[in-house]
């Protein structure tokens, strides 16, 4: 039985273990190889003295290691926690202090980018550097110990026990009212996902898949996942340029790819060598909507290619998806429900819509995440009980995800997406929390009053605008502002739209009026 994230890389391993499992530029591992390195792993964090159920952070770019880091995580017993490689110092600080990360796996550069902020997260014991320890630790930061000396040296560990219940991850994601929130995620969460997903995509061992996307993002993940669920080929890249997407799916024979709407723009304006869009077999779009135009185009190029439009939530790591044979009838559609989960439309008291009604998406089934990481509040807020359904005898204490996204479904029970209840901003595939960006812009010292908005972009679904009184008077206080910005915030969270005003307009109970805002703020 697969009970645990680990497993889908051991049941490939005993099946075909000769089989390529991961490459990343010139190295590939065989299943075989990768599981042997995943024990490893498993066996240098054991000597550590990790213990199950100990946070794990992996604050590395997409490479071998940090594939065989994730996966070792799982079999020593610990709790990953792969951690966006865009994200500045202060951020990664929250992350390592909030879910108490004991051993953080990364690379001496990006340890410097660290120097500053190591001394607040006392509780990190243990630094694993991949590549040499450039940094000689502070007093009281934690040792810093190189990868070779941790893992290739280590026995390979018999996996330790767990049960599909108990933690696997926390996958950070942006919150609509600040710094990050974790999303909990159990075993079961990840293998179910794993194997749902990769059944309708109709994954097979012969499939090579180039993960794109960051593994810090659950669909990012779910490539893994996905792939190493039937013995399929994972290819890794870090994106810098378009053209690198067809360079490797040319150099590879890429049959499969998932990317978000900003990223396939960019894909779909490259010229394609024929033959490799003959190779691709399916390509899939998640966090957003596809433009029509780009959708037209990819089926172009990708001739013998299956589209599948996705909508997912990092609370349920997967929830709809459109058959490709209705992709031309009804292209707006986020489809229906993956298997293994159930999606409701439900008014405000938790009963069901009726079809052409608006809703409140709600996800029940295996893949609904345990809850936010030490935040009972937004927790109890997202995560509750189930609305009512025909299985009258089930508990009535099974707990649902209220998505806070309102949808509406037809008469067939395809679904549509009409919009989010919070203030989240959409771009480039990331969820920007709009109060990160107004603290990041109050931290610079320059502003007075900051109001965080997203504005509707063809490119990117949204771009991050920021309406500001300034302290400072001047033109040029803007752009230093933006500058500011820039060095503390991760590009996608970046405003492309600053607007300096005298005053921000606010509602009759002394709030900013976003609304208002939003109808004015020039694009």
């Amino acid at each position: 039985m697969r009970t645990s994230l680990h497993h889908l890389l051991e049941t490939g391993a005993r099946s075909a273990g000769d089989a390529s499992a991961i490459t990343y530029r010139e190295v590939t591992r065989s299943y075989g190889e990768l599981w042997a390195r995943a024990r490893q792993v498993a066996g240098g964090l054991a000597e550590l003295g990790l213990e199950r159920g100990d946070r794990v952070a992996v604050f590395l770019e997409k490479r071998i290691e940090t594939v065989e880091s994730l996966f070792g995580i799982s079999a020593a017993g610990g709790v990953l926690v792969p951690i966006n490689p865009l994200l500045r110092a202060s951020q990664v600080a929250y992350i390592l202090g909030d879910c108490d990360v004991r051993v953080l796996v990364t690379t001496s550069e990006r340890l410097e980018l660290l120097a500053s902020v190591l001394e607040d997260c006392p509780q990190l014991e243990h630094v694993i550097v991949v590549g040499d320890v450039a940094q000689e630790p502070g007093d009281g930061t934690a040792a810093r110990q190189r990868w070779a000396d941790v893992v290739d040296g280590a026995a390979e560990l018999v996996p330790r026990r767990s049960i599909d219940l108990d933690i696997a991850a926390i996958l950070y994601t942006s919150g609509s009212t600040g710094m990050p929130k974790g999303v909990v995620l159990s075993h079961r969460n990840l293998v179910v996902g794993g194997e749902s997903v990769s059944h309708y995509l109709g994954n097979v061992s012969d499939d090579v898949i180039l993960a794109a996307l960051p593994l810090s993002f659950d669909a990012g993940f779910s490539q893994l996942t996905t792939g190493f669920n039937v013995g399929a080929h994972v290819v890794l890249m870090n994106y810098l340029l378009p053209n690198d997407v067809v360079r490797l799916c040319t150099r590879h024979g890429v049959t499969g790819l998932t990317c978000v709407p900003p990223l396939w723009i960019q894909i779909a304006n490259q010229e394609w060598p024929e033959d490799v869009g003959e190779t691709v077999r399916y390509f899939a779009n998640t966090g957003g909507r596809m433009p029509r135009t780009t959708l037209d185009r990819l089926r172009s190029v990708f001739p013998r290619a299956r589209p599948f439009l996705m909508y997912g939530l990092t609370e349920a790591f997967r929830s709809t998806y459109l058959d490709p044979a209705e992709v031309d009838r009804r292209p707006d559609s986020i489809g229906k429900a993956i298997p293994d989960a159930e999606i409701l439309v439900v008014r405000p008291d938790g009963s069901r819509c009726d079809p052409g009604e608006e809703g409140e998406l709600v996800h029940r089934g295996a893949l609904v995440a345990l809850g936010y990481w030490n935040d009972p509040e937004r927790t109890a807020e997202r995560f509750r009980t189930a609305p009512g359904h025909d299985a009258d005898w089930r508990a009535t204490s099974e707990v649902a995800v209220w998505s806070g996204d309102t949808v509406v479904a037809d008469e067939e029970g395809f679904l549509y997406f009409v919009g989010r209840a919070d203030e989240m901003i959409k771009t480039s595939g990331y969820r920007v929390s709009p109060t990160e960006v107004e603290e990041a812009a109050y931290a610079t010292g320059l502003v007075r009053d900051a109001v965080a908005l997203g504005v509707d972009d063809p490119v990117l679904g949204q771009r991050v605008a920021l309406v500001v009184a300034m302290i400072a008077e001047g033109e040029s206080s803007a752009d230093g502002l933006v500058a500011r910005l820039k060095r503390d915030l991760p590009t996608y969270m970046v405003p492309s739209v600053v607007e300096v005003r005298d005053e921000l307009p606010r509602s009759p109970n002394g709030k900013f009026d976003r609304a208002l805002l939003r109808q004015e703020i020039r694009p």
